[in-house]
């Protein structure tokens, strides 16, 4: 055995030893002090549904109401106090009341447990933070519809594999984001739909003997019902793992926006151009001006991503009912809904803000024999080849044009001949990019009608929504 005493084997941060330990992997009110607004409005709502059950007096839970409206008010305005020896949100509120109205505030907590109070509060804050997040995609959508209206002309390649493959046009682009938050949207607004059960009077695990009235408090707090089984209503956390889903695929999609921003950005494609708002400088180098705004946002997906991990896998091995191990949920929580907003705030700010460099855009849609599809399909529709020995012929035309280093549209047509002799001057009706977007007219393709018709749609859809 060495000399150490016990304090100094659990190491100088806990003065006391074990009990510091327990004290401070017990607590959770350093995070969960950010539910104070649904704890006091679950507890207002329990004490007047008590009080008109009778199981407690009109006196008690008026007291109990100006006691925790006065609370409110001081976590508001920055004065209340926080304790650690408290642990939580629910017994901090709770001691401050007892010290404001006396023993009326012991009564708050008939007929329900600390479990079903976290859980309503963290239900409430979860559906609010996730009509937040709807309301925070549909600006990005407003914002990408406003760009594709403003570009839906202007031509730009498409890509696969992210070598130049068919020109498209940049408004055609945006509205592909604005399809995937669209997306992210209804799973938002399936989640709502399915978190909004109110747990509160499932009490411990059993429910309660008391006369209590969980339809009245679900209607008090904004819930459609009550939730139907106390068992689960204590111990399930889907609605917390189903908006941390929607999170990171609406995260994913930033980031895959964010990466084209980063790749659009230099001077190698020049696509666009970030203002200062959305870029930083280097130390070193005075030439450079970094995109890392959109940098940042691919980084925090990871953050997201870990905090849906992390979450699945506390809640993995867990029986029925409650367990400690769900303390561990809100920050993971905590953390997505606040980088998830920042992220979608930053990427909203860029689209918005960016100059897109059109004339470099068509300089690229014409390279790399963008419009080889066309020739082919031309081949198809003119002169009635099979698809494959038109796109034979069309590698053909390429070859020509790649040892020639001309475009295909460059071809004297006697050239185009040697492939084929019924090829005629009509071909170059679409060997232009202009030509090839405008032609892409079936639902949903890259053609400009297309695009401001999608612009329409878009607009509409958001519209209906007042």
């Amino acid at each position: 055995m060495s000399g150490k005493t016990s304090n100094e084997m659990w190491g100088g941060r806990f003065a006391s030893g074990p009990s510091a330990i327990m004290e401070a992997i017990n607590a959770s009110i350093s995070f969960d002090k950010r539910l104070y607004r649904e704890d006091i409005a679950g507890s207002i709502a329990h004490s007047a549904m008590l009080a008109e059950k009778g199981i407690i007096s009109p006196e008690d839970a008026a007291e109990i109401r100006r006691g925790l409206e006065q609370i409110r008010t001081e976590i508001d305005e920055g004065r209340f106090e926080f304790s650690v020896a408290h642990e939580d949100i629910h017994m901090n509120v709770e001691a401050r009341l007892a010290s404001l109205i006396g023993p009326a505030a012991g009564r708050l907590h008939t007929a329900r447990s600390r479990n079903d109070q976290v859980a309503v509060d963290f239900r409430l804050f979860v559906k609010n933070a996730a009509r937040d997040l709807d309301r925070a995609l549909r600006l990005l959508i407003e914002a990408l519809v406003d760009r594709a209206e403003e570009h839906a002309a202007t031509v730009m390649p498409g890509f696969t594999h992210l070598q130049a493959a068919q020109p498209v046009t940049f408004g055609h682009h945006c509205l592909a984001y604005a399809e995937m938050a669209g997306r992210d949207r209804g799973r938002v607004q399936d989640a709502i739909r399915r978190m909004d059960e109110s747990p509160l009077g499932a009490a411990a695990l059993a429910g309660t003997g008391f006369p209590i009235d969980r339809h009245r408090t679900a209607e008090a707090l904004g819930f459609r019902e009550p939730t139907r089984n106390s068992l689960d209503s204590v111990s399930d956390r889907d609605f917390a793992l189903e908006f941390l889903s929607a999170a990171s695929i609406a995260a994913m999609h930033l980031s895959r926006l964010a990466e084209e921003i980063v790749i659009w950005s230099t001077p190698q494609f020049d696509f666009v151009r970030l203002s200062d708002a959305f870029s930083t400088g280097s130390s070193i180098m005075p030439q450079k001006k970094n995109p890392d705004a959109a940098e940042l946002v691919r980084a925090k997906t990871g953050r997201i991503n870990g905090s849906l991990m992390a979450l699945l896998t506390i809640m993995k091995g867990l029986p029925l009912s409650y367990s400690k191990d769900m303390q561990e949920d809100k920050e993971q929580v905590f953390d997505a809904i606040d980088n998830l907003a920042l992220a979608l705030a930053a990427v909203t700010g860029m689209m918005r803000d960016l100059k897109v460099n059109a004339e470099k855009m068509r300089a690229a849609a014409g390279a790399g024999f963008s419009t080889a599809t066309d020739l082919a399909d031309w081949l198809v529709r003119e002169l009635g080849l099979p698809f494959r020995e038109a796109h034979h012929v069309t590698g053909r035309a390429v070859a020509m044009a790649e040892e020639r280093r001309v475009a295909l549209e460059a071809l004297p047509i006697e050239d185009l001949r040697q492939l084929d002799a019924r090829i005629t001057d009509a071909i170059y009706s679409v060997l232009s990019v202009d030509a090839s977007v405008a032609s892409r007219t079936s639902f949903g393709g890259t053609a400009p009608e297309n695009v401001r018709a999608q612009v329409r749609y878009w607009r509409e859809r958001l519209g209906s929504e007042g």
